[in-house]
């Protein structure tokens, strides 16, 4: 998966994130916000390897 890809990836999890908090549905925000921090430090750690 190319860096573009990985930003679109991140990007698009925050953005359920935020979504999911508006309507109330805190635990699925919080697995997505969580999911996207994780990705985001794993692509940043490869990145900063090669």
């Amino acid at each position: 998966m190319n860096e573009f890809k990985k930003e679109i990836l991140i990007g698009l999890l925050f953005i359920a994130g935020i979504w999911s908090f508006i309507s109330g549905q805190f635990i699925v925000s919080t697995i997505l916000f969580a999911t996207a921090a994780i990705y985001s430090n794993i692509a940043t750690r490869t990145q900063l390897k090669n």
